[in-house]
């Protein structure tokens, strides 16, 4: 099969490897129908993920067919269309059953797909603890509805989730590229009063506005202000999910005392957490990752009409051509917010 192989920092290729066996009896084998390209396949290419592994199929955001099952497998059988989650887990360790499955104990729990074990930038992927990481797509879902589920969607609803957002509240969110799009809609559905999303570029700031236009939406150099000028002298949520230079510092800053500062991007650098010049502020921080577990829930929302993340995917390849999406997502070229890869070689 053609998979996209992570050679060595700043180099990935596409190769012929073979298909992928079972290994365990929880394993469940995929065929790949769509894939996409994450910020994370980046950080990966750039060397910014230790952990990844060279020779290793990237892709992490991915739904398919599934194609052979363990037999140990219960949730799913061969010809179901799934979505594969980005973590592995276990569902039985201490931190699986308290809902952190991002910490799940396995030697491959968390983040492992495309990052630490063979991913789906490929024709076919091998899923372990298949139970856990694959879901159902309803009938009246398409793989394209379905893509963003297993990672930027699943991002955004546990980002929301945990924010603890009320309708009295005023959100802010930080960064409007895909996973700070799948956020906001997900923040949506918690119904608070005001949702401010700051982001640089023009083309997203756009997007924002022609997409949700109840939403506000400022620049950067005006996002600081525009906080201090509501009427409890800040948001009372803010997600932080840019992961740009100086966004960790606005976040804490367009806060009000006593709010909460989710931060769910992903830093190439340690961040300062300047303590003496937030004392008194009682902020409250919840740090990522994802705990993707959600994925139900999330698809059943889809079903129902409540999220659609399609608009989102701006661009489609072939994995033949896989090397022009990612040109063209790492460049940010031509208004880009998503990249779909067409698995089917």
């Amino acid at each position: 099969m053609k998979a996209y192989t992570y050679i060595e920092k700043g180099r990935f290729e596409l190769l012929d490897k073979p298909k992928p066996e079972l290994l365990d009896p929880k394993d469940a084998i995929v065929r790949i129908t769509l894939s996409s390209i994450c910020s994370s396949d980046l950080h990966i290419k750039h060397g910014s993920v230790p952990r990844s592994v060279p020779g290793i199929t990237v892709g992490h955001e991915m739904v398919g067919v599934v194609e052979q099952v363990g037999s140990e497998v219960e949730n799913v059988s061969p010809g179901d269309r799934v979505t594969v989650n980005v973590e592995t887990f276990c569902g039985e360790c201490f931190f699986c059953k308290r809902g952190y499955v991002n910490n799940c104990t396995d030697p491959n729990g968390g983040w492992a797909l495309g990052c630490r074990i063979d991913g789906g930038q490929a024709e076919y992927v091998r899923v372990p603890y298949a139970d856990q990481g694959l879901n159902r797509i309803p009938d009246v879902v398409s793989d394209k509805q379905a893509l963003l589920v297993g990672d930027v969607l699943a991002t955004g609803f546990w980002a929301a989730r945990i924010s603890e957002i009320k309708e009295d509240d005023t959100v802010l969110i930080i960064g409007a590229g895909p996973t700070g799009l799948c956020t906001l809609q997900c923040v949506m559905l918690k119904n608070p009063k005001k949702i401010i999303v700051c982001e640089a570029s023009s083309v997203r700031r756009a997007f924002v506005q022609h997409h949700y236009p109840t939403v506000q939406v400022v620049t950067p150099e005006e996002c600081l202000s525009t906080a201090q000028g509501l009427e409890r002298g800040g948001a009372d949520v803010v997600i932080e999910v840019a992961g740009a230079e100086g966004t960790f510092e606005l976040a804490w800053k367009t806060a009000r005392p006593n709010a909460i500062v989710t931060v769910v991007a992903l830093y190439d650098r340690a961040q300062v957490l300047p303590l003496p010049d937030m004392y008194g502020k009682n902020l409250t921080f919840k740090t990522g990752g994802v705990d993707g577990c959600d994925c139900a829930e999330i698809l059943s929302l889809i079903e129902e009409g409540k999220i659609d993340t399609t608009p989102l995917i701006t661009h489609s390849f072939p994995l033949s051509r896989i090397e022009d999406g990612y040109k063209v997502f790492e460049n940010k070229e031509d208004g880009v917010i998503k990249v779909a890869i067409d698995n089917r070689y």
